[in-house]
């Protein structure tokens, strides 16, 4: 590998939308680290790219576990000495999620625990070594359903859709973004929240897109200039 070689970490990336952006992104020649928490998922994952004829490391991470995401960037330092591209990509859904009024409060905090909280974490530990990069990109997936404008539209599709832990998560997500693109502001990282889409994953097992047909935008953040400080799906700019 050459040392002008981008490197990604793809959290959660050894199933679904994860595992598409992962495959996208080795096919434009990055050397990419799956971010997982199960290394028999992740090393099937990377028995799948390799049948395509593509490389790709793993990176114990699990967002529930804090200290996991310092190892793996003291690994990632050792190994690469930077990171030019992060996307956090890991999330979870929980049926027990519903409305206000009745969503389960241990699944609405597992959710804001993980989707969020757990981001945050991923991004804090990997910061410095974005900073060492000559051009950086971090991409949180997000979802339409955490547009607070989206939300509160009754003529919105998503409008129905109330699960508060989930939908809190990928606000609070956007958030990240917000303050990020400010915090980063004059530096050469650009960060981005991408909604891929209505994604059939097993996440909810329901949607009307391919992970592959999801991963592209994502990708097209991830290895582009496509500016800082968005919130964007397949369709263009989503509202906050």
């Amino acid at each position: 590998m050459t040392e002008t070689k981008r490197i990604a970490l793809v959290t959660g990336g050894n199933k679904g939308i994860g595992l598409e952006i992962a495959r996208q992104l080795a096919q434009a020649d990055v050397h990419v680290l799956i971010g997982a928490r199960d290394e028999a998922r992740a090393k099937a994952a990377i028995e799948d790219l390799a049948s395509d004829g593509l490389a790709a490391g793993f990176i114990h991470l699990d967002l529930d576990d804090w200290s996991s995401a310092a190892a793996a960037s003291e690994k990632i330092a050792a190994e690469h000495d930077r990171l030019n591209i992060l996307v956090n990509n890991a999330g979870i859904f929980d049926f027990a999620d519903g409305v206000p009024g009745k969503a389960n409060l241990d699944a609405v905090r597992k959710v804001m625990d993980t989707n969020f909280i757990g981001t945050l974490a991923v991004t804090q530990a990997f910061l410095p070594l974005l900073r060492k990069a000559p051009a950086a990109r971090i991409i949180n997936l997000s979802s339409s359903l955490g547009s607070l404008a989206l939300n509160g539209d009754p003529s919105s599709p998503y409008y129905a859709n109330q699960f508060i832990g989930y939908n809190a998560s990928k606000a609070a997500l956007n958030m990240l973004t917000i303050q990020l693109h400010e915090e980063l502001r004059g530096t050469s990282i650009a960060v981005n929240s991408v909604s891929p889409g209505f994604v059939k994953t097993d996440l909810t097992g329901y949607g009307t897109m391919t992970p592959e047909e999801g991963a592209r935008l994502p990708v097209r953040f991830a290895l582009g200039d496509e500016g800082s400080g968005r919130f964007v799906e397949p369709d263009g700019e989503t509202p906050w």
